[in-house]
This record gives C-alpha cells, structure tokens and sequence, in this order.
C-alpha cells in the first residue's frame, strides 16, 4: 500500500537507453550530425557522435529525425480551464478582490484535462500554469512536467522555485471598475499596488510586536515572500507605460520583476527591461484584440532580443501550445535567427522559470526532456514523433497511429 502511495507523488524514472542516429539540437551548443544521446535514470548521460554504448542498454532508432530539448511554455491556463470549455471548468480568476495572492493556481488544476495530452503530443514537457489576469496580483503560479499521472504531485516540477501572477493595465480596472474602491483606471492599479506592498511591510512590523499582533494574513504573507525575493515575478502587461509604471513601484519596493508577460509594446522599452533583468513571454502574432494590445509589432520578439533580453514564445491558449515550434518558425520571418527561434521555446523560457540549470538544453547532467521530430523542428511541415520527459516516453506518434488504425 505504502509502494502506491510513494508511486502517484514521486515520479518514475526509466532506467537507461542509447538514443542513435538522430540530428540533435542543443540550443546551447551548435547543431551536431549524426548524434547519440545516453540518458540513464531520467537525465543525459552522454551526448554527440560515435559514443561508446554501455553493454546491454536499450538501444532506440532515431531514424535520422530531429531531436530538440523539451518545449516549455511558460504561460499556460491548461487544467484550470479544463477541456471541455464550460463555466463549470472555469477556475482560473479568483475575481473577488483585485489582491488575492494567497490563491495557487495547482488548487484548480485538473490533472485529467485533455489538452495534457496534447501538449506532449506537440512536443511540449513543462509549463507554468498561471491564474488569470482579472486582479492586480492573482495568486501563485505552478510548474508542472506533463507526466501522466493520476495525482497533481506527480506532475509537480519539484524544483522549480514559486511564481506568482500580477496584472496591470485594462484587465484589472475593467474586471473592478463597479467596486466602489475599485481601481478603475491605470493609476488606481498603480495606486493599488502600491498599497498591498506597503500593508505587507506594515503587517510585518505588527506581526514583530511582542503585544497584541495580529492574525496570520496569507494575502500578505505571500507578499512579503515577494518582497523577500522568495518568488518570481510573472506580471501579464502590454503597453509601454503599464511596463515603466510597473518598474516605478516594484523599484520603490526593490522587487525583482522576472518577465512581463504577453509584453506587446516591449521593443518600445527595451533598454529598460534589459536594464532591469527583466525578460518577456509573448506572441509572434497576436494583436488588435483589445485596445492595449493594438500598438504591437510582429517584429516584436526579435528587438527586444536584439537588447539582450530574454524571449520566451508562449501560448495562453491551450491550442497553441499544441503547435509551439510553428509559433517559433513565425519569427524568423521578421529577424530572429533560427538559434534564437529555437531558444525561445526552450533555453530562454527555462531561464524565466529558473530551472535552466535542469531543462531547456541538451547537456549531459540535464533532465531527458526531449522531443523526436520528423523534419527540422522550424519546418512548418514537421511531425513530432516521440516525447520523452525525465527519459521516459510519453507520446509515440507510431503507437497512436496505430490505434487509429484499429478503431
């Protein structure tokens, strides 16, 4: 019984296989030919051209195909907006109060959505699952590995540090502007930022009088996790001056900004964000949709590279994510090398999530995350064929088409 239980909360690593005859691409190194990789308990051993293969290990074909570290997006709502869409799946906004940072967004994650599954079908191995942007700050963020499983821990990306999702701009003012305290404008979000981070710091003082302190407040706990540097900051924004008035209170407050995410203005401060440390997630080739998001470029991402920052492709869509190495083909077309094309689904990402020290490249010492693609992964036509997360294959592109074929 006690073996169960340690199964569904500590995932299962394969023991050792060759991966041979593949085109590998490890984003942090060039290209290499005719590679082989050595994964052995769910990490690269070993990989590049004519290794000796340890006696008796798996050997797998790679047929010549593509091999690419595993995608990772870092702006998902799947599992809080589960497959099928309908209101009862909608958990994702805890649209009570414009501050509700003591919410985790892996409290409403449903580990049996679909749209899992696809993903990894897409190559995809993590994600950030995030909280919606109805509220200035809207709770924790998680990281997940799309392992199947039957348990949210199983899915857990362990050592992945605390995220947590802030917003400015229309979403905020629009969500609260019949509150009779609001916000309802831009300067009411800045105003409300403002004051959560001064009533947390308040809240500590309190809490360190030996008289009368007051009650544990998670709201303002979390926040003091924030200000401490304890969590990284993900903040949905979209135009220049909600970017530059973000950094004027998080500055006053000395907070580390991680990424601004969805960041369709961002190559008209670039300068800023690089001098702040802060990267991006965006879309190649979303825009229009709303008036903050009508001032975007489709050259974008490759500006804002251009300044040193980090770029991270994501896809707040659980249909795109399915297709991430064709959002990354989209931006070679407007100036972004193919190495930076690919980085941006995979190394740069990992950087804004903290856990590029494990994923995010091919390298031996790294978890064997990784996908198996029939043609360059930037070639619009490609298929992935195999997906494996800490070495263990979870979408065979052969096996599905076979059950295809027998239905």
């Amino acid at each position: 019984m006690l073996a169960l239980l340690l199964s569904t909360l500590r995932p299962a690593f394969a023991g050792a296989f060759a991966l041979v005859n593949v085109q590998a691409l490890p984003v942090s190194s060039p290209p290499i030919e005719g590679a082989s990789v050595i994964v052995r308990d769910g990490r690269i051993e070993a990989i590049g051209v004519g290794l000796p293969l340890p006696a008796g290990i798996e050997v797998v074909d790679g047929g010549g195909g593509w091999l690419l570290p595993g995608i990772i997006d870092v702006h998902s709502h799947m599992g809080v907006y589960s497959w099928p869409g309908a209101r009862a799946h909608g958990d994702g906004n805890e649209a009570t109060d414009p501050v509700t940072a003591r919410v985790r967004a892996e409290d409403s994650v449903h580990v049996e959505d679909p749209a899992f599954a696809q993903a990894r079908a897409g190559g995809v191995t993590t994600v950030q699952i995030l909280p919606g942007s109805a509220n200035l700050v809207g709770g924790e963020s998680v990281v997940l590995k799309l392992r199947p499983s039957r348990t949210l821990a199983g899915m857990r990306f362990a050592q992945a540090p605390r995220g947590i999702k802030m917003a400015c701009g229309e979403n905020p003012k629009r969500v609260y502007q019949g509150d009779i305290d609001g916000p309802s404008t831009r300067m009411g979000n800045i105003a409300a930022m403002r004051q959560a981070f001064q009533a947390a710091l308040d809240y500590r003082q309190a809490r360190r009088s030996f008289r009368d302190p007051p009650p544990v407040d998670h709201d303002l706990q979390t926040l003091l996790d924030v200000l401490d540097g304890r969590v990284l900051v993900h903040v949905h924004c979209y135009r220049a001056d909600d970017i530059e008035g973000l950094f004027r209170v998080m500055d006053e407050f000395g907070v580390q900004v991680t990424s601004i995410q969805h960041s369709l203005e961002a190559y008209k401060v670039r300068d800023l964000l690089a001098a702040h440390g802060t990267g991006i997630a965006t879309w190649p080739d979303w825009w229009g949709f709303k008036m903050e998001a009508w001032d975007a470029i489709p050259h974008n991402a490759a500006l804002v590279k251009s300044a040193g920052v980090p770029v991270a492709l994501h896809s707040d869509s659980a249909n795109v994510v399915q297709r991430m190495y064709t959002e990354a083909a989209k931006v070679l077309r407007y100036g972004m090398s193919e190495q930076d094309a690919l980085t941006s689904i995979t190394l740069d990402p990992a950087r804004l999530l903290g856990i590029d020290g494990l994923v995010g490249s091919l390298e031996p010492g790294k978890q064997a995350d990784f996908a198996l693609y029939s043609k360059h992964p930037l070639d619009v036509t490609t298929r992935v064929q195999k997906t494996w997360i800490d070495g263990v294959a979870v979408y065979d592109r052969s096996v599905e088409e076979a059950a295809d074929a027998a239905r």
